[in-house]
């Protein structure tokens, strides 16, 4: 029988992580059999390749995002394990459809570039229209004056990056004066734009708004990584205007054209679908507890992404840990001493607003939780664990830690106490409460500079080492939870770092984060974002929190 090139690498590849640990400091029957299981029969491959080829991105309102949910549950019912998707809100129903756009003169080029997320589509129209840039105006009242001359243009309101080299390169290849150099010129034409921006509307968001209500044709943008090839797609709220990000070599080129007064013409054809508002649901499998139900271990990733590549390592790989792990357990743990829960969160790249819905619905769980698993930054194999700020939650971390294999924990650094989550990633959601919710925090693997919520996050970039591994620590961490006799300490820390502590880059709390009020509609959401410029504007030294 004839084998496939590609069933033939994934035999070698899973055969690579096959060898038996040497290292377990208990004889727990349990936690080998999940060791055996995770590495010698895994599932994240063809996991992946089902959702992050089949399925794709999965953006919060879209039939993606539906189909993804229907395929997570019906994975885990073919497991015998019970789920379902639980409603929390809606949200804006969006559907992309195909986007072609061109440079037609003065030469004629095909641009690379995304539709961003609930855009307006051309209305089956190709759009033909000239190029003009963002002026340099001298205020708001020139900028009103000059918003009539948009109508039937496409505007380019980005800064046009004057290389798109990643910096690394500029750093190890460069001359130390030219690099200066640049690196000086770039930062002040970098700062000269914003302030324009801000100057003329405010931010981003409005200026696109204020360029839809004046009739553009459409808006160019470029939200550059720094990495090759790589830009960021995120969302839009225009109704009339498509918004499309271009890759920084052709928002470059088009630019130029513009500044130098070379006529550049553009061509778009751009199709979406405004499904009104829809259902948003959290996807939610569970086994139920045999000695303690009412308590809770869980497991927890965000589902929704970002729709320019696949979302595979936003979150796709956290998705698929969390999977992964339950698959195990069910086989090595089908009857938990506490109950098990796995929480599939939507709508975490607009705002937590998915596990916030979560945390305001289920008080009971809540204040039950012995303790939550989040994984939420990239493929890598896990290399950074907190106490999330419960300084004697330590002990129980410590004591789960002790009893996996060191080939999986080796490379862990621990931060003791820690700092309760932010607002980043969906443990925030939990630590607010006083709930402990502690972060998986993964090895880069050039994350942010090519696969958050960009166009290169795809399937090619998983490291399937890394992700066996990552399923079979969460697994033996739920399971030493469930079983563990003590129930993990809530006792908050009360004395914080200064923020001058950390930096500019650092922590912006010092004291304990507080729960907000989840947004139930778009409404809602777009009521928060409005609140949060007003107070943005009203403190303009505070740093804005991540959406």
């Amino acid at each position: 029988m004839r084998r496939s090139i590609a069933g033939v690498a994934l035999g070698l590849l899973l055969a690579s992580g096959t060898a038996a640990a040497q290292s377990f400091s208990t004889d727990n029957p349990v936690l080998k059999r999940i060791w055996a299981l995770g590495m010698d029969s895994s599932q994240t491959y063809q996991l992946s390749q089902a959702l992050f080829d089949s399925i794709g991105p999965r953006l919060t309102g879209s039939p993606a995002y539906k189909s993804g949910s229907d395929w997570l549950i019906a994975k885990y019912q073919s497991w015998g394990v019970q789920a379902h998707a639980e409603q929390y809100g809606t949200w804006r129903g969006w559907r992309r459809g195909v986007t072609h756009i061109d440079l037609v003169a003065p030469r004629v080029r095909t641009l690379a570039g995304t539709m961003l997320g609930w855009s307006p589509g051309t209305g089956g129209r190709t759009v033909r229209g000239e190029l003009l840039m963002l002026p340099d105006a001298q205020d708001s009242s020139a900028f009103r004056a000059w918003l009539p001359s948009v109508r039937g243009k496409f505007v380019a309101v980005s800064y046009p990056e004057p290389s798109c080299r990643p910096d690394s390169e500029w750093i190890t290849t460069a001359l130390p004066d030219s690099w200066k150099r640049f690196q000086e010129m770039r930062t002040a034409e970098r700062s000269a734009w914003a302030a324009r921006v801000r100057g003329l509307a405010g931010n981003a968001r409005l200026l696109s708004l204020a360029l839809d209500s004046a009739g553009a044709a459409g808006i160019l943008q470029s939200t550059w990584s720094g990495g090759w090839g790589s830009h960021r797609i995120f969302g839009t709220t225009t109704t009339h205007a498509p918004v499309v990000d271009l890759e920084c070599e052709d928002y470059g080129l088009i630019s130029r054209l513009a500044q130098n007064h070379q006529g550049p013409v553009i061509q778009l054809a751009a199709e979406s679908q405004a499904l009104g508002e829809v259902p948003v649901f959290n996807t939610v499998a569970e086994i139920r507890g045999s000695e303690l139900p009412n308590e809770y271990v869980m497991l927890s990733a965000h589902f929704d992404s970002w729709d320019g590549g696949s979302g595979s390592t936003d979150n796709g790989t956290g998705t698929i840990t969390m999977l992964e792990a339950l698959r195990i357990l069910k086989q090595v743990y089908p009857n938990p001493r506490r109950t098990i829960l796995v929480g599939h969160w939507a709508s975490e790249e607009n705002g937590l607003d998915g596990s916030r819905g979560f945390v305001a619905d289920h008080p009971d769980i809540v204040a039950h939780l012995q303790a939550l698993f989040n994984q939420d930054n990239g493929t890598g194999r896990v290399v950074n664990m907190s106490a999330s700020g419960y300084p004697d939650a330590s002990a129980s971390l410590a004591r789960w830690l002790s009893r996996v294999p060191s080939e999986l924990t080796r490379g862990i650094t621990f931060q003791f106490p820690g700092m309760p989550a932010g607002g980043g990633t969906d443990h925030a959601s939990f630590d607010c409460a006083g709930a402990p919710g502690f972060g998986l925090g993964s090895l880069n693997w050039d994350y942010f500079l090519y696969t958050w919520h960009t166009n290169r996050d795809t399937f090619d970039k998983i490291v399937f080492d890394d992700l066996r591994s990552n399923a079979v620590l969460t697994a033996m961490l739920v399971y030493l939870a469930a079983e563990d006799s003590q129930p993990v300490s809530r006792e908050r820390r009360t004395v914080f770092p200064t923020r001058a502590a950390f930096g500019p880059g650092g922590p912006q709390g010092t004291s304990w984060p507080t729960c907000t009020p989840p947004p139930r509609s778009t409404a809602d959401y777009d009521r928060e974002v409005l609140e949060r410029e007003q107070q943005q504007r009203q403190a303009p030294q505070q740093a804005p929190r991540r959406p």
